[in-house]
């Protein structure tokens, strides 16, 4: 993937190990991403160059044993690129960072190669499914299944697999506009069935879940 500028980041983390770890792998990946920012407090995110960085590093636990579900949400609501940096693998909470709006949730125990795609990807706003995020997707049991019409899934999966909505609508000889109607009518079947999905990283969850792709297929 190329970028015409360089990417930055913010690292919000309590731990200063961490974060010297996360700034290094950064710096040396190819291309590298630059560490804007950092700090042991969300707010490393709202001020100063921090504010400014195309993706937003954040660990769930600020000293803090309470997930920071708030601050994911409001960075998420706010737009911006979030990859979640944890070291909790509970299936659930990466459910439920998925269905706040992260466009990755990667554990601790994962390396830089993971952290670096998933950054790179997120910049693109696009999302990435490391090891323990396709392992929770796949886990999930969920029987609460919206029922979606052949043509919706069709679009859905084509758009899980291209990079821009104009694209699914070349490729399926149909417009943008519906595209967008199709893919906003699912997303209400969902909400419908109390399985929200407002992202395309919480939609992709929704899919393979539901066994519409595979992990595989992405």
């Amino acid at each position: 993937m190329a970028f015409a500028t360089e990417l930055t980041a913010v690292v919000v983390d309590d731990h200063p190990a961490v974060r010297a770890g996360v700034v290094h792998w950064l710096s040396c990946g190819t291309p590298p991403v630059s560490v804007v920012a950092e700090g042991e407090d969300v707010r490393a995110a709202w001020i100063g160059e921090g504010a400014q960085a195309d993706v937003v590093i954040l660990d769930l636990h600020l000293n803090s044993t309470t997930p920071a579900m708030g601050d994911l949400r409001r960075l998420t609501e706010a737009g911006r690129r979030v990859v979640v940096y944890s070291m909790r693998a509970d299936d659930e909470t990466v459910l439920q960072c998925l269905e706040l709006g992260a466009l990755s949730y990667l554990t601790k125990a994962e390396g830089a190669e993971h952290l670096l795609e998933a950054v790179r990807t997120a910049a693109a706003d696009r999302s990435y499914t490391p090891p323990s995020l396709a392992g929770a997707m796949a886990g999930d049991r969920s029987e609460r299944r919206p029922a979606l019409s052949a043509r919706e899934t069709e679009v859905l999966i084509e758009w899980f697999q291209s990079e821009s909505k104009d694209f699914v609508a070349h490729r399926l000889g149909i417009s943008p506009n519906t595209v967008n109607s199709h893919l906003e009518r699912i997303r209400v079947k969902y909400a419908q069935m109390g399985r929200e999905a407002p992202t395309k990283a919480a939609l992709v969850a929704r899919a393979i879940q539901d066994g519409l792709i595979g992990v595989s297929d992405l």
